[in-house]
């Protein structure tokens, strides 16, 4: 695979030899064996991304995530209620990370909350759009995910009153960035996606489902769904997609399955284990 930002050669790794890719991107003296899982073409990683040795070079073509979102959910490794001033400043040190492993011409697919009220009303999509940028990440568009599978519940605050109503969004944020520059002139330069995912993705309303945390056994798994459409629609084939929060690998396993290399970080052992897991049983071989 072609790591040189300036090439546009085509990428020419297989997973057969995705030993020597992982070899070329890490800092593997750093790294332990057994905290490292290659499958096919995805690497997964037991590691923090807050960890700035991870990666030695501009790797990736296109971030898919979503990060903790800091109201309280029970992780293994991640104390999820912090202070929103230490909220935020643990969002500027791996946005941070993430920019510095990313191709000039990379996309960036943050998928965060609008807004949050637990502990307080706080706009978290607004504030870490605008962190984002602080740190070089330039600003493309945002998708409106509607999951259709979350509460409606609407009858908070003063109940048929004016005097403190509170107003619930029943959607997610999936916030694109851009490196440098957002038109892509390198890599394959070979897209899969039809007509009409085309014309209906680019819309940028988005309504499909969440994903059952007893289904899959995560706190807070995404759907495949997000992830397949932002690949298909923000990358080409034979791309890098990296999660730096991969979770329970949703992102590894739409990434492989749709002709791309993918990498994720996840820092807790039990994901990780179940990330191995759910790659092991549920990528094909495409490439």
């Amino acid at each position: 695979m072609d790591l040189d930002t300036k090439s546009g050669k085509k990428n020419s790794y297989t997973s057969l030899d995705i030993n020597h890719f992982y070899e070329s991107i890490t800092s593997k003296s750093k790294l332990k064996d057994d905290k490292t899982f290659l499958h096919k073409n995805s690497i997964l990683i037991q590691s923090d991304v807050l960890n700035k040795n991870n990666f030695e070079k501009e790797i990736f073509d296109l971030i898919i995530t979503s990060p903790p979102y800091n109201v309280d959910i029970k992780y293994n490794s991640h104390k999820d209620d912090l202070t929103y001033e230490e909220y935020l400043d643990f969002s500027e040190k791996w946005m941070k990370n993430c920019f510095i492993w990313t191709k000039s011409q990379g996309r960036f697919c943050l998928n965060i909350p609008l807004d949050k009220n637990k502990g307080g009303q706080k706009s978290v999509g607004a504030d870490l759009t605008l962190l984002a940028q602080k740190i070089g990440w330039k600003y493309h568009s945002t998708i409106i995910w509607n999951e259709g599978n979350i509460s409606r519940r609407t009858a908070w605050g003063s109940w048929l009153s004016a005097a403190a109503p509170y107003v619930i969004a029943p959607v997610e944020l999936i916030v694109i960035f851009y490196k440098d520059e957002w038109k892509k002139t390198y890599g394959s330069k070979i897209s899969d996606i039809s007509k009409d995912e085309f014309m209906e993705w680019t819309n940028g309303l988005w309504t499909f489902n969440g994903e059952s945390k007893k289904r899959i056994g995560h706190p807070a798994p995404f759907p495949i769904e997000l992830p397949y459409r932002c690949i298909k629609l923000f990358s080409f084939v034979d791309d890098i997609i990296f999660d730096p929060f991969a979770g329970s690998g949703t992102t590894l396993i739409a990434a492989n399955n749709n002709n791309r290399f993918s990498i994720g970080l996840e820092i807790d052992q039990k994901y990780f284990e179940l990330a191995k897991q759910r790659i092991i049983n549920e990528t094909t071989l495409l490439l």
